[in-house]
Parts: C-alpha cells; structure tokens; sequence
C-alpha cells in the first residue's frame, strides 16, 4: 500500500464525521436555506475544524452563493474541497533557507504524543535519503527516552548522542551539534524532554537548549517541529500555543491520523495558528511518517482518488 492509500484509509474516521455528514445534508437538502447552512457548520465543529476555522469557511461559502459559485447542494462538496486546500498549501510555503550542513532539527512536545518515535522515523526517512543523520537524546529526565533512542539508532544505523540520564539537555545538545560538525553529518534531530522531573521550567529549558545551540551553528536550529497527537483535537491547539510562546515553531508533526475522528484539526492548525504541518504519521510502521502534502490530504480527506 502506497502512502496515500495509507493516508486514505488513516483518515476514514475523519471521514466518516466530515465529508460522509456532508455528503448527507447535500443528499438531504433540495435547495440551501439557513437550516442547510447551521447544519454544515455544526459538522463542521465536530471534526475538530475549530471555531475560528469553521467561521472562515461558512464565510467563504456564503460569499460562494452570494456569487453564485455554490448554487445548489450538490456544489458544495467540490466548492469545500477546493478551499480547504487552498487553505492548506498556502500555509506550507516558505522553506528553510538554504545553508550549510548540518541542518538541525529541535524536536518538542508533551510526553505522550509520541515524540520519541516520531525522530526515530525522522531518521530512518532521512537516512534512506542517503543523508547522514545524528540524534541527540536531550531529553534526559526520562531514561526510557534515551533507551528508545538507542534502539532506533540501531535500527537506522545512526549515531546518538547520549549523557547520563538527568544530565543537563544543553550540555547534549551541545556535544550533538559539535560532534555533527566534526562528522560532517548532513542532520541533527535534538529530542527533548516533554517534562521535567525537578523543579526547572520546562520552557525555560527549551530556551536554554536554543541559545547553546545558536552559539555553535548560527540560525541553529533551522527548524523546530511540535509533535502533536492527532487523537487530542482542539487541545493539540492549546499546546501548540503554549510552546510557540517558548520557542520559535517552524511546523508541526501530526502524528496518530489514523486513529482519530479529529482530523479537521489539521486544518486549524494551519489556519489559526499560521503554523505549517509538515508531516503525519497514519500508522505503527518505520515508513508510516512521510511529509504533508496539503492536495494529498485533501483529496484523501474527501476520497477523490
């Protein structure tokens, strides 16, 4: 199976709570009156498309009958589509600016959310593509983190850098970037602590991570993604401003599609938080996280292929 056939099939409870439930007001309403209209709206808010996304597009179907674009039930579904990935893809521009290797890779986010994981098959992608590929197991506070980490690298024949468990995660940032110079690795994917077991603020900790790092590689990191958990919906709005508020957010990874009925919730990211979704991940699988691509989930998200 192809991965947007995985992407399909990962999105069929989104599907089934999004565009099934459009797909039966259209064959419930003749014409399109205000029942019509609070209907969808409520369909909706129940994918988790989030309120401030909802208004935006309720606004743009009522401009779309108003101009004459939408002039039946039937011309919904294609006229939602459309602007859905329009939406999409005008959040994903604006690549990294190109610079010389080492790119690195900060990596955040709560525990739970898969995180740890989730830069194993950073890895594993990466180091298919031929590139060279270092981690750093900075989230020290959680011995299991550091375990994981080992065992994808393994996996994946990359190196990681590791301390003690409860070291200073500046201190392995640190090694990790200056090793990666020394190696000339190509990536430096950073894990860090989603938690942390001692008084020390966790924010604070990221930024201190941050400032090690620029020290080392200026413009480092060059990109920092936000491992969010699909299956949490509106919340994974809630962390993601939380952690923006600490440190520079480049995109986020969407991780656990394909068990959620939330999936709307990629467009709020987008949308609300003017932050890109970079990649998902629809399943267990080593090759089951690839990047986002906006007209793909579109048209998964409204089986069109």
């Amino acid at each position: 199976m192809g991965f947007f056939d995985k992407l399909k099939a990962g999105l069929e409870k989104t599907r089934k709570s999004f565009t099934d439930k459009i797909e039966q007001l259209v064959v419930g309403y003749a014409t399109i009156d205000d029942e019509f209209l609070d209907d969808l709206e409520a369909v909706l808010l129940s994918a988790d498309v989030g309120v401030t996304t909802t208004t935006k597009l309720m606004t743009e179907i009522r401009n779309g009958i108003k101009n004459k674009q939408i002039n039946s039930p039937d011309d919904l579904k294609p006229f939602l589509k459309d602007k859905i990935s329009t939406m999409l893809v005008t959040k994903q521009q604006g690549e990294t600016v190109p610079h010389q290797p080492p790119h690195v890779i900060l990596v955040v986010g709560v525990n739970g959310v898969g995180k740890t994981t989730t830069i194993g098959k950073l890895a594993s992608y990466y180091h298919e593509a031929g590139k060279k590929v270092l981690v750093a197991a900075a989230d020290t506070f959680r011995a299991a983190a550091i375990d994981q980490l080992e065992v994808w690298g393994q996996r994946t024949s990359t190196e990681v850098i590791k301390h003690a468990e409860g070291s200073d995660p500046a201190a392995v940032a640190f090694d990790a970037v200056q090793a990666a110079k020394a190696r000339k690795a190509d990536i430096v994917i950073i894990d860090t602590a989603g938690r942390l077991h001692t008084k020390s603020n966790l924010m604070e900790e990221l930024k201190k991570i941050n400032r090690v790092i620029a020290k080392e590689i200026a413009a480092a990191p060059h990109e920092t993604l936000l491992v969010l958990d699909a299956t949490t919906g509106q919340n994974a709005i809630n962390q993601a401003k939380l952690f923006g508020d600490a440190v520079a957010l480049t995109g986020v990874v969407l991780t656990k599609l394909d068990g959620t009925a939330k999936g709307g919730v990629v467009i709020a990211i987008n949308n609300e938080l003017d932050l890109p979704v970079k990649w998902v991940g629809v399943g267990e699988g080593v090759n089951d996280l690839r990047p986002f691509a906006a007209d793909d989930f579109a048209a998964a998200l409204f089986a069109d292929k």
